[in-house]
């Protein structure tokens, strides 16, 4: 009975964690906290960093001393070695009985090749840091747009349903008009029309949500039936004074994480033009040998085995045929092609700062253009409406101003996206999070 009873604790200890993963109410300074921590593309990359210090320890440990330890054993199976000394004399035997070798060697090998795979070992993992602070800076501008979208789109289906109702109460009175012979079928079908074509692009919009939801159910890491409540509101994230300070912020480009990792592909090609110049210089290696044989049995035959060996060799480089000298100018022009191509990037990132700037100054303005038009035509529905509802305006002045109000409210919702976009493509490029 106790164990039924812990048995159930248990299964309704994993049902309550189950669902607890399978809700989350999250702001928008959450959702980026929970994206860097459960995002897999940021793990990996911290994994690339891991990666890249076991690769500069496996090049160090080729300058480190590398020991090595042999057994070995022999059985000529009684054969002899014999030597004959001349006539008349017995012939010299020499048994060459079995016997086992314990041998111990430690080299060691350096060359300036070496050296200098150690040096692009850590340009490579300061690459790989760079990596991941620009992964968290990408996944961060991400959640913001998908999270701002989320609401956006929340925020346009708020807006229709609010339509649809005041379409709906129109399309109920005239259908009343029509029944007491004070308004025509026709307007009633209109305004029927007007209904449908609402209520289809509520569901259609309904369906883009799902989609953006999905989209940020993957940045997050998140289980694919995660349900997901955003508090924030979308005004909350529309921040006029922060969009005046980004404008008014100077582009320092050497702070921008792809300049940085461009910058380092320079140095790497500086490393690999050394390397190929390191073909020039002599290596050195020396080395320790160890022996201890045994013979098994036996009496000691012919060992011709030393305990103790020492080696130093130098290698000195002469001629190669050209094959080093190519090889250097090739790395040469490659570090001239990297170089030129860093430079691309620079006057590309500066354009893109210029670019991005003008896009935040033209949504801000279009936002606010947008904002004053969607309340203008919200009071021409509302006249047009009051004027309806007394005969004073016809159904197809009544479709008009609907329409006019759905496309304001959707040019009102675009501007918003454009803005907060803006916003977040400037902070991103400027390295801000």
């Amino acid at each position: 009975m106790k164990r039924l009873f812990l048995t159930l604790m248990l299964i309704t200890s994993i049902s309550i964690t189950v669902q607890a993963q399978e809700k989350m109410t999250l702001t928008l300074e959450q959702a980026q906290d929970y994206a860097w921590e459960h995002n897999r593309s940021l793990k990996n990359a911290a994994l690339d960093v891991q990666v890249a210090e076991r690769s500069k320890w496996q090049t160090l440990s080729t300058m480190l001393p590398q020991l090595s330890l042999g057994l070995d054993y022999q059985n000529m199976c009684g054969y002899e070695m014999v030597f004959e000394t001349g006539e008349g004399m017995p012939a010299l035997s020499i048994p060459l009985n079995p016997s086992g070798t314990l041998a111990g060697t430690a080299a060691i090998a350096i060359s300036g090749s070496q050296i200098v795979g150690t040096m692009l070992s850590d340009i490579a993992i300061e690459m790989s840091n760079i990596s991941v602070e620009k992964s968290r800076l990408d996944i961060s501008s991400s959640i913001s747009k998908l999270y701002a979208s989320a609401l956006a789109m929340e925020q346009t289906v708020q807006l229709l349903e609010q339509s649809l109702k005041n379409i709906q109460n129109l399309y109920d009175i005239t259908v009343n008009s029509v029944k007491v012979g004070v308004a025509e079928q026709t307007d009633a079908d209109k305004l029927s029309v007007q209904v449908s074509t609402l209520q289809s692009t509520i569901n259609s919009t309904k369906r883009s949500i799902e989609m953006i939801y999905n989209s940020l159910r993957l940045q997050l890491g998140t289980p694919v039936n995660c349900e997901i409540t955003l508090t924030d509101k979308i005004e909350n994230l529309i921040n006029i004074d922060e969009a005046a300070a980004l404008l008014s912020t100077q582009f320092n480009i050497d702070n921008n994480y792809d300049y940085q990792l461009l910058q380092k592909s320079l140095e790497i090609s500086d490393k690999q033009v050394t390397m190929s110049a390191m073909s020039y210089l002599p290596s050195l290696s020396a080395y320790y040998q160890y022996n201890a044989k045994t013979y098994f049995g036996k009496s000691e035959g012919m060992n011709m085995t030393p305990p103790n060996m020492v080696g130093l060799s130098l290698s000195i480089p002469i001629w190669s045929s050209g094959q080093r000298t190519t090889k250097l100018q090739e790395t040469k022009l490659s570090r001239q092609i990297t170089e030129n191509n860093v430079a691309d990037a620079r006057d590309a990132l500066l354009v893109q700062d210029s670019q991005l700037r003008y896009n935040l100054a033209s949504a801000q303005e279009t936002f606010d253009i947008q904002s004053e038009n969607i309340e203008v035509t919200k009071r021409i529905l509302e006249n047009i409406s009051n004027k309806y509802e007394y005969g004073r305006a016809s159904s197809l002045e009544v479709t008009n101003a609907s329409t006019e109000l759905i496309g304001a409210q959707s040019s009102y919702v675009q501007s918003l996206l454009e803005l907060i976009n803006a916003q977040v493509e400037l902070k991103k490029l400027l390295n801000q999070q």
